[in-house]
C-alpha cells in the first residue's frame, strides 16, 4: 500500500514545529505502525534526508515508549493498544496519516515524536515506592493478600506510564497515571505505612509539574493501552482525603515506624 504520512518535524525544543508531508511507498500490511516508520527512515537516509526521530523500545506493548497521536488519537485510538501494536492493515491504501507527539504543556517536544516525559519520573520520586529493609527476599505468603485485593493492585500496576491519557484530556491531567501509581502500591499491606504520605506527594508533585485537574470525561480511560479503570482515581481522591484531613505532613515516615507497621500484620 502507498499512503501519505504529515509527520510532526521539529529540530529541537526551541525551533518552531511544522507537520511535513512524506510518502511511505510500498507499505506491507502486515508491518506495525513503527516498523512502517522503520521503512520510511531508510529511504529518507538514502535520499540524504533527515529521518524521523520516534521512541521505542520493547515493541511488544509494554514499556510505553511508543508514544505519538496517530490522526489525532493517541496510539491510533484502538482499544487497548499501543502504537506498537497497531497494524498497518488497520489503514487503508492512499490513506493520508497525521502523526504528531504527545501535546501537553508538562511534556513539552524533545524532536520531531519525542517528548520529555520526566515529570512522570518526579512523580514517582516522589512517592511511588516501599521502604523496607534490604536483604533476601520475604517468603510470598508471609503476608497473606486476598484474591479480591491481589487483582484490584495488578489492575492499576498495569499501567505503563506512556502518557495517552495526558495528551487526550482536555486538561492534560495526570491523574489516572497518579491514581494507578498511587493505588497499586496503597491497596497492598506492604505500601499501607506510608500510605498517606504517598498520596499526599505524589499528587502535590503532579501539581507543581504543570498537569491540569480532572473533570471526570474519562477520555483518559477510553484511550489508556493498559484499560486502567477510573475508579482507581476515585480512590486516590478518597485516600488523598483522608490524609489531608488526618493532618499528615509530607515528610517521609521513619523506617523504625514502618517496620513496626509491617511487624503487627498478620503472618502465615
Amino acid at each position: 500500500m502507498n499512503l501519505t504520512l504529515k509527520v510532526w518535524r521539529q529540530k529541537d525544543a526551541s525551533s518552531q514545529g511544522y507537520l511535513e508531508t512524506i510518502e511511505a511507498k510500498d507499505i506491507n500490511q502486515y508491518m506495525s505502525f513503527l516498523e512502517m516508520l522503520d521503512v520510511v527512515n531508510e529511504h529518507l537516509i538514502v535520499e540524504g534526508k533527515e529521518p524521523i526521530s520516534f521512541e521505542s523500545d520493547c515493541r511488544e506493548g509494554i514499556c510505553g515508549a511508543c508514544s505519538c497521536a496517530i490522526n489525532g488519537k493517541p496510539h491510533g485510538g484502538h482499544k487497548g493498544t499501543t502504537t506498537c501494536q497497531l497494524h498497518m492493515r488497520y489503514f487503508k491504501d492512499g490513506d493520508t496519516i497525521v502523526i504528531e507527539p504527545w501535546r501537553s504543556r508538562a511534556f513539552p517536544v524533545i524532536k520531531d515524536l519525542i517528548v520529555d516525559r520526566s515529570a512522570f519520573d518526579r512523580i514517582i520520586q516522589a512517592g511511588g515506592y516501599i521502604s523496607v529493609n534490604t536483604g533476601g527476599a520475604h517468603d510470598a505468603n508471609s503476608i497473606p493478600v486476598s484474591k479480591e485485593i491481589a487483582e484490584t493492585a495488578m489492575d492499576a500496576a498495569a499501567c505503563i506510564g506512556c502518557g495517552a491519557c495526558v495528551a487526550s484530556c482536555k486538561n492534560g491531567s495526570a491523574m489516572l497515571f497518579v491514581a494507578a501509581k498511587v493505588s497499586h502500591l496503597n491497596l497492598l499491606p506492604q505500601g499501607k505505612p506510608e500510605k498517606d504520605y504517598r498520596v499526599k506527594n505524589m499528587v502535590t508533585q503532579m501539581d507543581e509539574e504543570g498537569f491540569g485537574n480532572c473533570t471526570n470525561i474519562g477520555s483518559c480511560a477510553e484511550v489508556c493501552p493498559k484499560e486502567v479503570d477510573l475508579k482507581f482515581i476515585a480512590k486516590m481522591n478518597r485516600d488523598y482525603g483522608l490524609a489531608i484531613l488526618k493532618g499528615e505532613s509530607r515528610h517521609k515516615p521513619d523506617t523504625i515506624s514502618i517496620q513496626a507497621e509491617l511487624s503487627e500484620l498478620p503472618i502465615d
